[in-house]
């Protein structure tokens, strides 16, 4: 296949324009490599385990969710520059779907829906809220990795998720409003957790994001790399 007919394949699983305004310019094709989309391999991540792993895989194409390039690049030294060198000069391309692929339909956090077994979703900023019928101890049991709850659950019915870092006041507030009993996300912060108008699961961002990429990878066909970050848990 050819890049452009791949670009335009992603462009219609997440289109562009979902995207929250924060990713301009940093989604889409940001490293242009051979004209030839090749083997894809897809990962969470661009890590230099995830590269590596690309470069045995003869890949064409490193399609991922997060940036590598969120900042402004002046230079291209240090890490950086050891990190993509292998991309670079391999002619590989690197594609980003982001905050994109939150939203669309077949992407991360409809990806946690179907883990969850949520019924009658509907849109939660860049996540999803709907009918829950597991107790949060399958909600941990299905996601995998550290989970903490912060704030006490009780009935469990309905429940919002947004993958990756989703804690915000107003989105709390608005799961609240209609009518989550429970707010899943990753990565509280301590006066947040202080203030939750509800129960908060708190899971990790690898957790929650990596199933959309990998769901993807499986039905196209590719090769998803797992990079998980190593977490222990000290007694």
């Amino acid at each position: 296949m050819m890049r452009e007919a791949l670009i335009r394949e992603l462009e219609r699983v997440a289109p562009p324009d979902l995207a929250e305004a924060e990713d301009a310019g940093r989604i889409g094709l940001i490293i242009e490599g051979r004209a030839e989309a090749g083997t894809v391999c897809a990962a969470l991540d661009v890590t230099p385990r995830v590269v590596a792993r690309a470069m045995e895989a003869g890949a064409g194409t490193l399609l991922v969710h997060h940036t590598p390039l969120w900042d402004p690049v002046t230079s291209l030294t240090g890490p950086l520059a050891g990190l993509l060198a292998p991309l670079m000069a391999n002619r590989v391309n690197l594609y980003v779907m982001h905050t994109n692929f939150d939203r669309a339909p077949e992407g991360i956090n409809a990806a946690l829906a179907e883990i969850l077994d949520l019924s009658g979703t509907e849109p939660l900023g860049l996540g999803l809220i709907g009918d829950c019928r597991i107790s949060p101890e399958e909600i941990a049991r299905r996601i995998g990795g550290p989970v903490r709850v912060w704030g006490r659950i009780g009935r469990l019915s309905r429940l919002a998720v947004i993958g990756g870092s989703g804690f915000d006041p107003d989105k709390l507030h608005e799961a609240a409003y209609r009518g989550a009993d429970a707010f899943l996300s990753a990565e509280m912060k301590h006066h947040l957790a202080l203030s939750a108008p509800l129960p908060c699961i708190e899971a990790t961002h690898y957790a929650l994001e990596a199933p959309g990429m990998r769901r993807l990878a499986s039905r196209m066909g590719w090769e998803f790399i797992e990079d998980p970050p190593e977490i222990t848990a000290l007694p």
